[in-house]
């Protein structure tokens, strides 16, 4: 899109038939017949995702309808934690942090401490500093049931490897940013209707060319331009996963001149050392009937542990404002590991413990390489392969972690270099 409305002439290739990526809709069928449409894993945006907000309006679709605008919370569900109410920043964060439930004094202080100590600082650490290393002053209740869930929901590391630096990216952005920039945004539609379907409808309107089910594995230098899929162009930008991306491009080198096999290389090197961590989504229904929400709120945090996988649960009926509830529920288990039945039966067990809810498995999902491992000191591939050939992804060096806010910053960052 940013290269469209730069004047490019655009084609896209597109691997799958659908589009979206680790972002799009899945059809699920309910016990009872009906089917309705999930996630290929529950997202959450928040209120500093700008770019992703602005290219949902550019492509006509409304953020105030198509998501749902919460306060940021990190509640459980005895009600204790965190909860920022509606404020203008920083004094929503410092109102937040003195009402919250089930903390002592001690503890709300030391989080306030904390807090100004990383202001002074400028929301900067050193590259190698770990979250852990970052916040080596909280007590332990603050780290179990606040930085460790934060952590783990935006940069899906544990705080033991997790960068420092980049948490306090967030940080910084989510409570200073701006107010509502600290909000949650959980989406009412599925991820295909929020932005990509609406994006390849506004592409084909303005005259670009859309080439679906096409997989592009290697690209090949034709003196100044590249020739991809059997047509020359003067320049590409390779949007692929990590993994896809070092493959295809490591492919490609050998065959490339002298003068740019070297980049390219070293930039597959870069790319492939990149270690990936899975999250996996429980949709699960709850078996008591009911027409009431399931829960007090629409999102409620989970105390995790080795027997009790997820993090996160999410009422899919109060998100979306169903008039027919489904009793669906959306688990989320960031950093995953293990098999799929192990998962479902802990989490099954872990709704009857924490909600005292008993839950049926519909569907489960696993992104196995949902993220980047975005540990401390990480030297990030950057945008720049080769003359005429640029990256983006979430992957791509920047300042964010594997988040649908990263991609698209560096998606419009790629088309603005070229030249």
């Amino acid at each position: 899109m940013q290269a469209v409305q730069a004047g490019h002439a655009v084609t896209v290739f597109e691997a799958a038939r659908q589009p979206g990526g680790r972002a799009r809709g899945v059809p699920l069928r309910l016990p009872d017949g009906r089917e309705v449409m999930v996630d290929n894993g529950q997202h959450i945006l928040i209120g500093a995702y700008t770019e992703s907000l602005r290219l949902m309006r550019t492509v006509g679709v409304d953020p105030a309808s198509a998501l749902l605008r919460l306060p940021l919370a990190l509640r459980f569900a005895d009600g204790s934690g965190l909860q920022l109410p509606d404020g203008p920043p920083p004094w929503d964060a410092l109102a937040g942090i003195l009402r919250a439930r089930g903390w002592r004094w001690s503890e709300r202080l030391a989080l306030l401490r904390a807090s100004l100590g990383w202001r002074r600082a400028g929301f900067a650490c050193p590259p190698d500093m770990t979250v852990a290393a970052l916040c080596r002053t909280l007590p332990p209740r603050l780290m179990t049931e606040f930085i460790e869930p934060l952590c783990v929901a935006a940069l899906n590391t544990p705080v033991q490897q997790a960068s420092g630096r980049v948490f306090l990216r967030v940080l910084h952005d989510a409570l200073l940013g701006g107010r509502g920039h600290s909000n949650l945004l959980l989406a009412r539609v599925d991820l295909g209707a929020l932005l990509p379907h609406a994006a390849l409808h506004w592409l084909q309107q303005r005259g670009a060319v859309l080439r679906c089910g096409e997989r592009v594995d290697a690209l090949h230098a034709q003196g100044p331009h590249w020739s991809v899929g059997g047509q020359a162009f003067e320049r590409v930008i390779w949007a692929t996963s990590a993994s896809n991306a070092a493959q295809a491009l490591a492919q490609s080198a050998p065959a490339a001149f002298n003068s740019i096999a070297p980049a390219m290389q070293d930039w597959c090197a870069s790319t492939a050392r990149l270690k990936h961590r899975a999250i996996t989504t429980v949709y699960a229904q709850a078996l008591t009937a009911t027409t009431a929400s399931l829960l007090p709120r629409p999102m409620l945090a989970l105390r995790s542990g080795t027997d009790a996988p997820a993090q996160f649960v999410f009422d899919r009926d109060a998100i979306t404002g169903t008039r027919e509830p489904t009793g669906l529920l959306a688990f989320v288990v960031s950093d995953s590991a293990g098999e799929r039945a192990a998962l479902q039966a802990a989490v099954v067990a872990q709704a009857q413990r924490e909600l005292g809810l008993a839950v049926q498995p519909l569907l489960t999902v696993t992104e196995k390489r949902a993220t980047f491992a975005c540990s401390a000191a990480l030297q990030r591939p950057p945008a720049r392969i080769a003359p005429g050939l640029l990256a983006c992804g979430d992957y791509v060096d920047g300042p964010y972690p594997a988040t649908l806010e990263g991609a698209v910053r560096s998606g419009r960052q790629a088309a603005e270099a070229l030249r």
